[in-house]
């Protein structure tokens, strides 16, 4: 059976868990914004969890997490920081390079870093873990729902909270903070997959 839990309120997960301690898995400052107002709004307790061996090169990686690190401290929440092995990432979407944005290279990459959240958030007494990937335009929700689901398995009393972050208001919010906060805000995925693509539709414009 799925592990992770659509509903159409996204707030009956964190009740039905009794719970208001959430590991939020961030990809970006951008992504991250409008999830982590709402959820302080809804008197829960997200910790940032910055997980992104897959942005290339490394200090893309740093800057994007300088920005969520950033936010983290305006916002008076925790930030923890996940090691960063690019190499432990090329072998895992080894064979899948070519694959097209939302293809399989993105599953095992949102698989991969969900995984390690999972993980973590055993080992420190969170109930719920949740993705600011699910509020972005560019990534399938389906592909996120899956990958949440595998990053849990097996990992007794963790729960991949699956939410679409970009309805109720908060895909406006998230622009707005963006422009509040002068977030850097990047023009590709994060890995030099996602880069290449983008130059090439730059060179087809």
């Amino acid at each position: 059976m799925s592990r992770h839990r659509p509903t159409d309120n996204i707030w009956q997960t964190p009740e039905q868990h009794a719970t208001t301690r959430v590991l939020l898995h961030a990809c970006c400052a951008p992504c991250s914004g409008a999830i982590v107002e709402a959820m302080l709004g809804h008197g829960l307790h997200p910790t940032l969890f910055y997980c992104n061996p897959n942005i290339y090169p490394e200090a893309e990686y740093q800057r994007r997490r300088d920005e969520a690190l950033r936010y983290a401290s305006t916002m008076g929440i925790d930030f923890v920081e996940d090691s960063y092995d690019h190499a432990a990432w090329r072998k895992t979407v080894e064979g899948l390079e070519h694959e097209p944005e939302r293809g399989n290279r993105c599953l095992e990459c949102f698989a991969m870093r969900l995984r390690r959240a999972a993980l973590y958030a055993a080992g420190h007494g969170f109930g719920l873990v949740a993705t600011t990937l699910a509020s972005s335009r560019w990534k399938s929700l389906e592909q996120i729902g899956i990958a949440g689901a595998r990053a849990v398995d097996g990992i007794p009393g963790v729960v991949f909270w699956q939410a679409n972050w970009r309805r109720g208001g908060l895909q406006e919010r998230r622009n707005a903070i963006i422009r509040e906060q002068n977030f850097y805000n990047q023009l590709y995925c994060g890995c030099e997959f996602s880069m290449a693509h983008l130059t090439e539709n730059d060179d087809k414009e």
